[in-house]
């Protein structure tokens, strides 16, 4: 299903398609085809001013939604590893969209408590055992009527899975995407959609009062 839905893709501009092969030859993760296209049409719709990122890699997703988003958004986006800083940097560059692209580098969790709200769009894509630590600081930024999302966590599946059926090694990352999923679920400040598209996202509105 996800090949047929993929194959339909008209795909991004040439320097993104460069950039995507690019990552994927150096095995560095980014957003999947579906998120691409998901995220293309998020944008057309809600047309975040402010928008923050947790997780740069390599800078894909802040081009792609510098790209398709509304030509005066201005994206913040957060990175912890070092060895991806200056390629990072060097995409935003030669994309054309540093000026629009704000790049800190450093904790996630410590940058967010410095950070000055409201954002329109949070878009969370950092280590999957960490969501569940920065989200107290997203949902103060998080504007009311802003949304957050969260890529990847279905985890291919395991999230399902009982602890005892998960490799001993991944079992504290399952505990807390079970546990940031019920919050996203449970918080009476939020409307969450989980959807399985791609490894699994959700997609959270921030409301004003925990009224249904």
């Amino acid at each position: 299903m996800n090949a047929y839905i993929n194959s339909l893709d008209t795909g991004h501009t040439p320097f993104l398609e460069r950039l995507e092969q690019k990552a994927k030859a150096d095995r560095v993760p980014i957003i999947r085809r579906e998120m691409q296209s998901f995220l293309k049409m998020f944008l057309a719709v809600q047309k975040p001013e402010r928008i923050l990122e947790v997780g740069t890699a390599v800078g894909f997703s802040a081009i792609l939604m510098a790209e398709y988003g509304r030509p005066d958004a201005r994206i913040t986006t957060i990175e912890n590893y070092e060895k991806r800083f200056s390629t990072a940097e060097k995409n935003f560059r030669e994309s054309g969209y540093a000026d629009r692209i704000t790049f800190l580098k450093g904790d996630a969790a410590e940058i967010l408590k410095a950070l000055e709200g409201p954002y329109d769009l949070i878009f969370m894509d950092a280590a999957k055992g960490q969501y569940l630590h920065f989200l107290p600081e997203t949902l103060r930024l998080l504007g009311p009527g802003g949304v957050l999302i969260s890529d990847n966590v279905l985890q291919d599946g395991d999230v399902i899975e009982s602890r005892f059926a998960v490799e001993r090694r991944n079992r504290t990352i399952h505990k807390r995407m079970r546990e940031y999923l019920y919050e996203l679920k449970h918080d009476p400040g939020l409307r969450t959609s989980i959807i399985p598209l791609g490894d699994g996202i959700t997609v959270s509105v921030k409301v004003e009062s925990g009224r249904d």
